[in-house]
């Protein structure tokens, strides 16, 4: 039987070629800038026992805030920019406010502060000020927003920092598996371009 010749083909370039799963070339692509700021840092488990206070006053441990419920939250940074993001929050909110999760803003700043972010949509839902940013570190959140879905023992489900609206969308779905109810479409006409966010 003949032997069969492999076709001879120019050399491989190493910068631009590597090899697939299966074998075969593909070129390299350049990472995605903001892609890569999403996955630099991991969301963690929160200090159950840290204490969080609402925008009403009221202070609890945030063991004792997730109690009952899953905590649901978006937490926009405190700028005047963050209300561009009110419209995906309340998206969000609308979806699951009838769901067994206790959906919340968060504004690490005063309470001042968290009212002019937020404006009308404070009325909506409960508001946490994270005024020394307990909860943000105790969650590990470097960019902001963040979207972060917690279980009724605090552990994280999982979370979402800066705006990539898969990433928000992926953390929608697991508030909605958890609860076996609607995902929210999170994205919607005229909202913010995706973005890393700003430092938390």
């Amino acid at each position: 039987m003949a032997s069969r010749r492999l076709a001879k083909g120019p050399p491989c370039r190493r910068r631009k070629l590597r090899l697939c799963g299966d074998g075969r070339q593909s070129r390299r692509r350049r990472p995605n800038t903001i892609a890569a700021l999403y996955l630099s840092t991991v969301a963690k488990n929160p200090d159950p026992s840290l204490k969080l206070t609402s925008l009403k006053g009221v202070t609890r441990t945030l063991d004792d805030w997730s109690t009952m419920f899953h905590l649901t939250l978006v937490i926009l940074p405190a700028r005047p920019e963050a209300s561009a993001w009110l419209p995906v929050a309340r998206r969000i909110f609308r979806t699951f406010r009838d769901a067994d999760c206790r959906t919340a803003y968060c504004v690490p700043g005063p309470p001042e502060v968290a009212r002019r972010v937020l404006a009308d949509a404070a009325d909506e839902a409960l508001v946490f000020v994270d005024s020394d940013r307990t909860l943000i570190e105790s969650l590990g959140l470097e960019r902001l927003p963040a979207f972060v879905h917690l279980r009724q023992d605090t552990t994280l489900v999982a979370a979402a920092e800066g705006w990539d609206p898969r990433e928000w969308q992926r953390v929608a779905r697991e508030v909605g598996k958890a609860m076996a109810w609607t995902v929210p479409e999170v994205t919607g006409a005229g909202d913010p371009p995706a973005a890393a966010g700003w430092p938390a």
